[in-house]
């Protein structure tokens, strides 16, 4: 399959789905990542031959050689968004056109094969369109699809594979943090940090989320939610969260976001969040910030707000941040004003319940 060819996906419906008063069951408490639907879909890779073999079929176990190069190499990206019942009864995806963009240049700096846009598209249609009964109906459910790809050669060597798999699954969710949409506590790690210059921190890469978790463990022994990191070189600049971006409101209304320099996710919801509070009139700017000038800001009163942005929590209220030298409180320690409104703006045009004048969403059937 060549960059721009459709490829026809073979539908292969599951001969024993989760009955509905079991999926019903299931859906009524969620959680985040633990309930899977019925189907996934799979596409495979082979140098000289292209993308082929595309489908959609009962979700099952994937069988895999030990000599796997991915188990060996690490070379594997993936996504993340979600499907939302709008309010007229449809069901829309969220910018996944950006989610595409992103996939293929996750692949590039992985040495991977690029997925073409159309076949990401499709992909995530036809599984949500099949699977659209596991969509939850529980405040600020949702389905979040999970597509991957990883290296699926057999072989032992240090070379880019010459075979790949492509899956897409989806799961129902709920709330990312299982108290709702309420402050978090981060942890400054003293010792970690999460990419550097030249790195892979820009890929959505599972190598990014590994080297991350000894400091969320940290993170959690210091009773917080969620580590942030700072930069590698100087251990100065603040990059991001675990698995978010990160945001600062200040006494004008402005809001200020770490740059892009190569070390940090460009977060989808990251760019969202950048035009809706343009929109609303906030100046906007991405600049380095200091956690020396976190703190200060803090304590003067000058920085009223921050929060987390990210697929999986959408927006999410910081409170607190300790680090090793104590900690301290940004604003009154609640959800902030401009936070919790541009998380309304964000909210209800991925539901539909606003109007769409970016083109951000697309309707599925």
């Amino acid at each position: 399959m060549s960059g721009g060819d459709k490829l026809d996906f073979e539908i292969r419906p599951n001969p024993a789905p989760v009955s509905a008063a079991d999926r019903a069951a299931l859906l009524a408490n969620p959680g985040f990542g633990r309930v899977f639907t019925d189907h996934m879909v799979t596409i495979r890779y082979a140098d000289g031959k292209g993308w082929y073999d595309a489908r959609v079929e009962a979700r099952a176990p994937i069988p895999m050689d030990p000599a796997s190069a991915v188990l060996h190499y690490a070379q594997e990206i993936f996504e993340g968004l979600k499907a939302y019942q709008s309010v007229d009864g449809g069901v829309t995806l969220f910018r996944p056109e950006a989610n595409a963009a992103r996939f293929a240049a996750s692949a590039r700096r992985m040495a991977m094969p690029e997925l073409p846009e159309q076949a990401f598209l499709e992909s995530l249609e036809h599984l949500v369109g099949i699977d659209r009964d596991w969509i939850p109906s529980v405040e600020g459910g949702s389905l979040y699809l999970r597509p991957f790809m990883f290296a699926s050669e057999v072989f032992l060597g240090v070379r880019p594979a010459n075979e790949y798999l492509y899956v897409l699954i989806a799961s129902p969710v709920g709330s990312y943090f299982s108290g709702g949409v309420q402050p978090v506590t981060v942890w400054v790690s003293p010792d970690y940090t999460r990419a550097a210059p030249g790195g892979t921190g820009a890929a959505k890469c599972g190598g990014n989320y590994a080297a991350s978790l000894v400091a969320q463990a940290e993170a959690i022994e210091h009773g917080c939610d969620q580590v942030v990191f700072l930069d590698a070189v100087e251990r100065r600049w603040v990059d991001e969260l675990g698995g978010m971006n990160v945001f600062f409101v200040y006494d004008d209304g402005s809001l200020v976001t770490p740059p892009l320099t190569g070390t940090i996710l460009p977060g989808i919801t990251r760019e969202s969040v950048l035009r809706l509070a343009e929109r609303a009139g906030h100046t906007v700017a991405e600049q380095p910030v200091s956690f020396e000038q976190w703190q200060a800001d803090a304590a003067s009163g000058r920085l009223r707000e921050v929060f987390a942005c990210g697929t999986a929590a959408v927006i999410t209220p910081i409170g607190e941040v300790r680090h090793p030298g104590g900690s301290f409180t940004v604003g009154d320690g609640g959800p902030g004003a401009v936070t919790m409104s541009v998380r309304q703006q964000l909210v209800d045009i991925q539901r539909g319940a606003a109007d769409d004048e970016y083109g951000w969403v697309r309707r599925v059937r």
